[in-house]
């Protein structure tokens, strides 16, 4: 039953997550969308996107990452990607966040999801490069099917957005490039400065 009951209380644990509240909107517009919501929806791209992948993947590892890589923001937070000063320390927040909240599951799960949670931070296999690529590419659609919503808010330019995503080529080319197409079209439409 020790087993059981730590498996439950991270469950319980992690509904957390429902209340943290990321800068990116929903693609209507309405509220901010939470990390829940944010890593279901990377998860299911992934499913979706897996062909884009420069090297072959395995799509179940893939998946697990996505839905575990922002639990650490329970208790770190979540930091906007383009705010450079609230990113100073986050690295250490979160690695401080993964020991506390993984550490509550039975040891092997704990080590399987730390495992995980350090691939992905990582990105020196296919598999975090891929999740990573995902996890970009999500709020950069969100920002482009919003007109720009919370580029516009923050002030973030072109060439920021260029600069921080970049990673995603690191996963696929090919959404690399649909990527920076998005952000070409998106200057021309007025939703982001140059």
């Amino acid at each position: 039953m020790d087993r059981l009951q730590r498996q439950i209380e991270f469950v319980a644990g992690i509904d957390r997550l429902k209340s943290v509240y990321r800068q990116s909107f929903l693609l209507d517009g309405s509220r901010s969308e939470n990390d829940v919501e944010h890593s279901w929806h990377i998860a299911m791209m992934a499913v979706l996107l897996s062909e884009y992948a420069d090297e072959r993947v395995d799509l179940s590892r893939v998946v697990k990452m996505l839905l575990i890589h922002d639990i650490v923001e329970i208790d770190a937070g979540d930091v906007f990607v383009y705010d450079a000063e609230a990113n100073k320390g986050k690295e250490g927040r979160e690695k401080k966040a993964a020991d506390r909240l993984f550490n509550i599951l039975p040891p092997d799960q704990a080590a399987e999801m730390r495992a995980l949670w350090d691939e992905y931070e990582e990105r020196r296999t296919p598999e975090a490069k891929f999740a990573m690529a995902m996890d970009r590419l999500q709020p950069m659609l969100q920002n482009y099917f919003t007109q720009g919503k919370s580029w516009r808010a923050h002030g973030v330019t072109a060439r920021q957005v260029l600069s921080v995503n970049a990673r995603i080529q690191e996963g696929s080319e090919a959404l690399w490039e649909y990527a920076q197409r998005i952000v070409s079209e998106s200057v021309e439409k007025g939703y982001i400065k140059p």
